[in-house]
């Protein structure tokens, strides 16, 4: 056995043993902040952890032990509808919360602001499930009902799970107060932005693309003054039909006020795109 496929096999090893670390840490975030914040506030916001509070807001059922109830057949449903793609850990991912949240069912809440539970609430969990996709894996839920109405209706993936989270907020709005409404609102956008940040991270780069009749100029300028590489791109106009040389640079923030003052300076009529680069590997970057 040679010694790279060990390091192979080790290294694959390393990466499964992570994964699952991954999914049990995050469901037991997920867990911690639905107790600690959104359940004992009455935000519902969006998934089966919304459900689950509305349903003990109306019939006073155990959150986790709904969880249970709606996990367990919809992981079902979605392996025997959509296929056997979900796999091991996203079948952990779907027990381990609810087991988490009956677990932490019993801690006092942080806050009784429902304003602030939907924030740090919505942080946390987003937080949680951020960790759970970085385990290749997901706690099933809504998530998969979502991926079940859009193989029958056509509707695409984001349209559903905005309508089920939509469903799911009108109706804490109906079953609470508006302003309960609107809680679960925050903090399900809180929650989807905080698990785009551990996703992909803080932007910490700039991708810059610059059309220029002076790009020879500018690219030596850029070399010279900020010393980052340039790709050249060809690109043909839209209306003209003529073919022009796209500029690429990839700079980092602290950068990037240099490089528009290098712009201005060679060419003030150059048109530049710039977008936010929330990874970038390579050289004068993080190591692949």
């Amino acid at each position: 056995m040679s010694k790279n496929y060990e390091n192979k096999v080790l290294n694959s090893t390393k990466n499964t043993i992570q994964e699952y670390f991954y999914v049990l840490l995050g469901a037991a975030v997920i867990a911690f902040g639905f107790n600690a914040f959104l359940f004992p506030n009455q935000v519902a916001s969006g998934g089966v952890s919304g459900i689950s509070t509305i349903l003990n807001g109306l019939f006073g059922w155990n959150a986790g032990i709904v969880q249970y109830a709606f996990n367990i057949p919809l992981f079902i449903a979605g392996v025997l509808i959509l296929g056997k793609k979900f796999g091991v850990k996203s079948l952990i991912g779907t027990l381990a919360l609810p087991f988490f949240v009956l677990l932490t069912d019993n801690i006092d809440p942080w806050t009784d602001n429902p304003l602030l539970a939907a924030l740090f609430g919505g942080i946390i969990v987003g937080f949680g499930i951020g960790l759970v996709f970085k385990g290749n894996a997901s706690t099933g839920g809504t998530d998969l009902l979502a991926q079940i109405i859009t193989k029958f209706t056509g509707l695409t993936l984001g349209t559903s799970v905005l309508l089920i989270d939509g469903i799911i907020a009108i109706s804490a709005a109906l079953v609470f107060d508006l302003e309960k409404g609107l809680y679960a609102l925050i903090g399900l956008f809180v929650t989807t932005k905080t698990i785009d940040v551990v996703q992909l991270g803080f932007s910490q780069s700039k991708m810059v693309y610059i059309i220029s009749s002076k790009e020879t100029e500018i690219q030596d300028t850029i070399y010279k003054e900020i010393d980052r590489g340039v790709t050249k791109l060809p690109v043909f106009g839209g209306y003209t039909g003529k073919e022009r040389t796209m500029l690429m640079v990839v700079v980092y923030q602290t950068e990037f006020t240099k490089l528009k003052q290098i712009i201005q300076m060679v060419d003030p009529t150059a048109f530049v795109i710039v977008s936010d680069a929330y990874e970038v590997l390579g050289e004068g970057f993080k190591r692949v």
